[in-house]
């Protein structure tokens, strides 16, 4: 966790005195990209940010670099394709006394060129572990925290994308995401089972399948959780940020030509900067307090720029669906007193 050089005492009374003062956003994967911007956003917004990070020298790095002041931010590791990692996330966060007034899952991993999966710690293919299951757990033990706080604009979002989604244009490439009935988080999820439905490994479709399973966490959680909360559960798609971190791991070429295309060809290209202030306005602006929404820039930049409610995939809207990978989902990541009880696992902490 970053340390600020002032140690005296009445520094440290005055600082936390401000920091009290101020609402508390949990951002994921917040030392690059998206992420990053998001909490420069949130940060120009009044809010404190805790960026929650695998690699604290480059979060702390990088909060510099864009010019988040030191008393807005909080570097805190985590490691959301770990479980161990999420869970001592939440007690060390809880550790320092902090309010949680909105909580981003942004955070997520996209190896393309991968001919055999890799694996969480937990046995799991690495890319569902990161983006959805990691996150899965991370928002269930953190709803209580949204719970308990005094804010009274409480609010979780998760990153999604056009791939998600075949009924876009963006959504059309192969693979598409095709989570079957669950078969492969049925078995277990483990070697030699890789992707969700069961079938052989493709690490792109384990990508878009990450995210379909994270806009219906999202939904279901709103359908779970809004009405006796209060909390608003929405998620988002930002448009085509081409040259994100996120495609650090595909070849150099693409990497090049990529945002060139959809900054000429298609017109959806959208800064990383953008992009984290459109985050920032899901998080923390009046007029997106839309429980179970999908916001969304569309993939060319419609409607003048303006937002608007995008209807998800057919697989992401299903309900029955959404049950089942709650079910599933909670006996992966070691929460079965979730299953079929719409219940958070406090107790555990």
């Amino acid at each position: 966790m970053w340390e600020y050089e002032d140690t005296s005492t009445a520094s440290k009374e005055v600082l936390t005195m401000a920091q009290d003062q101020k609402p508390t956003v949990v951002i994921t994967g917040a030392s690059s990209g998206v992420g990053l911007y998001t909490a420069k956003a949130m940060a120009n917004r009044g809010w404190h940010v805790v960026m929650a990070c695998r690699d604290l020298e480059k979060a702390e790095a990088a909060a510099q670099a864009v010019g988040i002041p030191k008393d807005s931010y909080t570097v805190m590791h985590i490691d959301l394709g770990s479980l161990d990692s999420v869970r001592s996330f939440v007690e060390n966060f809880r550790a320092n006394k902090r309010p949680l007034d909105a909580l981003v899952c942004n955070a997520a991993i996209y190896m393309p060129l991968l001919k055999a999966p890799l694996r969480s710690p937990e046995g799991y293919e690495l890319t569902m572990a990161t983006n959805h299951l990691g996150h899965f757990l991370l928002a269930n033990l953190m709803l209580d925290d949204l719970k308990r706080s005094s804010w009274t604009d409480k609010r979780l979002v998760i990153l999604g994308t056009v791939t998600h989604n075949p009924d876009e244009l963006g959504g059309k490439v192969y693979p598409r995401p095709d989570l079957g009935n669950f078969e492969g988080f049925e078995a277990g999820f483990k070697d030699p089972i890789s992707m969700v439905d069961g079938k052989a490994f493709e690490p792109v479709k384990a990508y878009k399948d990450s995210k379909v399973c994270n806009v219906l966490t999202m939904r279901e959680m709103h359908r779970r959780f809004h009405d006796s909360t209060g909390i608003t559960f929405s998620s988002l798609y930002p448009g085509c940020v081409a040259d994100t971190p996120l495609f650090r791991n595909h070849y150099k070429l693409f990497q090049k030509l990529f945002p060139l295309f959809q900054k000429y060809i298609t017109g959806g290209y959208v800064t990383q900067e953008l992009a984290g202030e459109r985050v920032a306005q899901v998080t923390a602006d009046p007029e997106f307090r839309q429980s179970g929404a999908y916001f969304s820039w569309g993939n060319r930049q419609k409607k003048n720029g303006q937002a608007f409610i995008r209807r998800v995939s057919p697989q992401a809207r299903d309900d029955a669906k959404g049950e089942r990978m709650w079910d599933l989902s909670a006996k992966l990541v070691g929460l079965p007193e979730l299953v079929g009880s719409g219940l958070a696992a406090s107790s555990r902490y």
